[in-house]
């Protein structure tokens, strides 16, 4: 084992987060706490996930147990982690352990990348982390460490390979697990994007970068292009008594299976006023609403404007979906997108409007 190496595993040992998924000294790592942590994380802040984590294996301590619940349940639970495909594979995944696999996750990230819901840098975090393998996950921490570690002065998507190449003789065969959450950690804490702490760095004296005096300046950011505006109209459609229609959005695309108050397609134009009652649920008045609901996914932006309109209680019998009064949605596993939607729009409807 290198010496830089060696002073890594060092401050791990000493410095390294304490997480509830994480196995420390002699102890073995749960591999269904590092699928399930490592799923979680996508995309999402470590102490986001926490709260989840803890209740998803108070809940469900096993893939058998993940695999038996219905995913309603599931999502309902994922409830306000966002980017609802990951509930939906964690589900497809855990079945198909639960069926194949005996409820044992492979061991290898070959194999694991096969599975619903693993890609490339998970599939290597899981196997590192979980079983040893000599694999070094790239995300954006440790891509940002190795650029600064090489100097690589190209920008990121033109750097990527020459960090990859990097990454892949970078690991020791000695304590993978260990180095690769290592360095998560650095990443995390010192090694940080803007300002990175170099004099408490174990890779200080081998930084290529720190020697340069260019770590701030690495790695070099791609140019972000423009993001995508869409619009689309949501539609709450109030019966007499109050309550509100919810529909199940088609199982493909962004929030997929989740519930949600109808909408039009989301699309790249204004949608012309001539047009508000092409895809509205039911043919009645529907009024616009003064709040426009502005929300950010990961590549585009989207303009939601509310309509509203009324329908009596013997029409709403044949229109398909659930009928939710509003002390009701939170049993329902809504997106903050149709949360946000639906409290601004009952915020600004009077309580003649309600009735």
């Amino acid at each position: 084992m290198k010496e830089y190496h060696k002073a890594l595993l060092n401050w791990y040992d000493n410095e390294g987060r304490i997480l509830p998924w994480r196995a420390r000294g002699e102890q073995i790592p749960n591999p269904y706490h590092v699928w399930l942590s490592e799923i979680m994380l996508q995309q999402t802040t470590v102490v986001t996930v926490i709260p989840y984590f803890l209740s998803f294996i108070q809940r469900w301590p096993t893939f058998h147990q993940l695999a038996k619940a219905s995913l309603d349940n599931i999502l309902h639970a994922w409830q306000g982690l966002g980017y609802y495909a990951r509930a939906r594979n964690l589900h497809l995944c855990a079945k198909k352990i639960s069926e194949e696999y005996e409820g044992r996750l492979p061991t290898n990230s070959e194999q694991l990348i096969k599975l619903p819901g693993i890609g490339p840098y998970t599939s290597k975090a899981i196997a590192a982390i979980a079983f040893n393998e000599c694999v070094l996950p790239v995300d954006g921490n440790i891509a940002r460490i190795l650029s600064r570690l090489y100097a690589i002065s190209a920008p990121l998507s033109q750097g990527m390979p020459e960090i990859q190449n990097a990454a892949n003789v970078f690991t020791p065969q000695i304590r993978p697990g260990d180095f690769a959450q290592a360095m998560m950690d650095l990443g995390a804490t010192i090694c940080i994007p803007r300002s990175p702490s170099c004099e408490k760095c174990p890779f200080q004296s081998t930084c290529k970068a720190h020697a340069l005096g260019i770590s701030a300046e690495l790695p070099v950011k791609n140019k972000k292009p423009i993001r995508p505006q869409k619009y689309t109209i949501a539609y709450i459609l109030k019966r007499e008594d109050g309550a509100i229609l919810l529909r199940k959005r088609s199982e493909k695309g962004l929030l997929g299976g989740m519930m949600a108050v109808p909408t039009s397609e989301w699309q790249l134009e204004k949608i012309d006023n001539k047009n508000i009652e092409k895809n509205a649920p039911f043919i009645t008045h529907w009024k616009s609403l003064e709040s426009k609901i502005s929300h950010s996914f990961t590549h585009f932006d989207l303009e939601v404007a509310p309509y509203y309109g009324n329908i009596c209680t013997q029409k709403a019998e044949a229109l398909e979906g659930d009928w939710v009064f509003p002390h009701q949605l939170k049993q329902y596993a809504l997106p903050k997108l149709f949360k946000k939607v639906i409290e601004t729009s009952l915020n600004e409807l009077s309580p003649i409007d309600v009735a």
